[in-house]
């Protein structure tokens, strides 16, 4: 697989790193704190995305999924900011929750941060999440962060998958490991999925999704990009993407790719042209929304 664990950190990225995350601790305080939260938050939006997919059984027309990625808690996202997201997001009633990975920034001991808002988010279908990343920036295995999530009832769908029922249908959500600094394995995440399921992929990075679509993946949900983040006229510095997947809705040999702008930040809390984003999206089948011919 393509890129697994093909990027070390220098000592050089390292070092900025920890000064840019010694300088968000000094900014995100007091009267700044509040001030930058509010300012975030007032843009964070909910988009509603409808995809249409050719496999499944009727029981899994209209299941939502809220997939919420690349928070960076810790520098300017805290413990308030993701009661704020969930509060929001129990208010979508989604039948699934889905956390696309880089919830975390640096240091693993921010997972903790997660464990109330966590609390608020009861979907009757389940949680699940994925790693990005910054999981890896944070400890070269995170297992504090997998064991904090799994102790909040969120399931971890490392290069793994399950199958999800609905009104007598079923669909195979699965994930795999972050692609830039772990080591996604596609065939063992989509081991055990049936032949009129359609399969449910997420991972943190869209880039993926040239192999998954190759595999038979029906819909990737990934994040990783921001949707630059910072965009000026269709421009951004922040290139997470080699094949342009920066944000939105794509196609590609039969399978679709949802790439979500993520709800926090990353370095600077600043977002232009690219708003943060809690994402629902609503699977439909292809033939009932088409109707007969």
């Amino acid at each position: 697989m393509a890129d697994g664990r093909g990027h070390s950190r220098s000592a050089l990225e390292v070092a900025l790193e920890r000064a840019l995350a010694a300088l968000g601790r000094g900014l995100y305080r007091g009267f700044a704190r509040r001030a930058i939260a509010s300012r975030l938050a007032g843009t964070r939006e909910i988009s509603r995305t409808r995809i249409e997919l050719a496999r499944g059984a009727p029981g899994l027309a209209g299941l939502r999924i809220a997939f919420l990625s690349d928070l960076h808690a810790g520098n300017y996202f805290g413990e308030d900011d993701w009661l704020a997201v969930c509060e929001r997001v129990a208010r979508e009633a989604p039948d699934l929750v889905c956390l696309g990975g880089d919830l975390i920034n640096l240091f693993e001991h921010e997972t903790h941060l997660l464990r109330k808002g966590l609390a608020l988010l009861e979907p009757p279908l389940g949680r699940f999440a994925v790693p990005g990343n910054h999981e890896y920036h944070a400890a070269e295995e995170p297992q504090l962060w997998r064991s904090v999530l799994e102790d909040c009832g969120v399931e971890v769908l490392w290069n793994r998958g399950l199958r999800i029922g609905r009104g007598g249908a079923s669909l195979w959500l699965c994930g795999v490991d972050d692609l830039r600094r772990g080591e996604p394995d596609l065939a063992q995440a989509l081991d055990g999925a049936a032949d009129h399921e359609p399969r449910v992929l997420l991972s943190h990075n869209p880039d993926l999704f040239i192999d998954a679509a190759r595999a038979g993946v029906d819909l990737q949900l990934s994040g990783h990009t921001h949707g630059g983040q910072i965009v000026f006229r269709g421009y951004t510095p922040l290139r997470h993407s080699r094949f342009g997947f920066w944000a939105g809705h794509y196609r590609r040999e039969g399978a679709q790719l949802y790439v979500g702008r993520g709800v926090g930040t990353t370095a600077l809390p600043l977002r232009i042209g690219a708003p943060a984003e809690i994402a629902i999206i609503e699977l439909r089948r292809e033939q009932a929304e088409r109707g007969p011919s």
